[in-house]
């Protein structure tokens, strides 16, 4: 019971964190709710066909498909998350107003409710494969039946618990705060995806420039405890993160700056024409 219970634990609050930034980046836009159950729903029922082919996943690329399809859903979701970032770069003011005005929204067909179901789906989906395969593997060394559903479901509980209070703790900023405070997070989480992406492909061998570790920081925070685990996935701390895992990481920082700085740049355009170009 305890091996399922830290198990799933564990895998629970890597997609909750995810989810409970993503709800807060969204806090106050009109169908989020929906959306990031689909996301949610969508994640667990994938997982599910996933784990079922899983052996014949794992024997694809030289029997490195178990690690592809991981590096994948990590390239999927950081694609998502920079679309999430630019556009919250160019609609943060309507954001803001919306939270402060009770049913104005943000212009439709806008919102990046899109970007945000797919990347939770995506969280979800490789975390409950993993869920799934460990759970398998505990089920057919000799625990009792009983004992795994009550890990599981413990599991999941303290895993949506702390992934909840990091919601509220989030939605208990002030609203200026908050939108600048979830960029923030939604830009370090992408970068630390696509390092982490990087490095699966690089253990794997598909990616083999750059694959010594830069550094080691184990002695001070190892990313297989606790907290380092969170900060992995929060904002991609890597004890031992290697050069190529450095540039995905800083590069992909680097084109959310960019991005967000040219949208920004081409709204101020806009909305400077249209003053000029109103009758005096």
């Amino acid at each position: 019971m305890l091996a399922a219970l830290i198990i799933v634990f564990r895998e629970v609050l890597e997609a909750g964190l995810i989810v409970g930034v993503m709800l807060a980046a969204t806090e106050g836009v009109a169908g989020r709710g929906r959306v990031i159950a689909l996301g949610i729903s969508g994640g667990v029922l994938a997982s599910g066909f996933v784990a079922i082919f899983a052996e014949r996943i794992a024997t694809l690329f030289d029997g490195s498909g178990q690690d592809v399809l991981n590096a994948a859903i990590l390239a999927v979701a950081v694609v998502m998350l920079v679309w999430t970032v630019v556009w919250m770069a160019s609609h943060g003011k309507e954001m803001v107003l919306e939270m402060k005005t009770v049913g104005r929204e943000v212009r439709e067909g806008s919102k990046p409710l899109a970007a945000v179901g797919i990347v939770v789906g995506m969280a979800v989906l490789r975390e409950g494969v993993e869920v799934v395969l460990f759970m398998y593997g505990i089920a057919i060394s000799g625990e009792s039946p009983l004992n795994v559903a009550i890990g599981f479901a413990l599991g999941v509980l303290a895993g949506a618990a702390v992934s909840f209070a990091l919601y509220r703790g989030l939605v208990a900023i002030p609203v200026k705060m908050l939108f600048k405070t979830t960029t923030i997070l939604i830009t370090l989480l992408a970068a630390g995806l696509a390092a982490q992406s990087v490095g699966i492909l690089q253990d794997t061998g598909f990616i083999q420039a750059l694959s010594d570790p830069l550094w080691d920081s184990s002695w001070l925070l190892s990313d297989d405890g606790a907290v380092g685990r969170v900060l992995r996935t929060m904002v991609g701390y890597r004890a031992q993160p290697t050069g190529m895992q450095v540039i995905a990481y800083v590069g992909t920082v680097l084109v959310i700056v960019a991005l967000s700085h040219i949208v920004n740049g081409r709204i101020a355009k806009a909305k400077q024409a249209q003053v000029s170009a109103k009758p005096a």
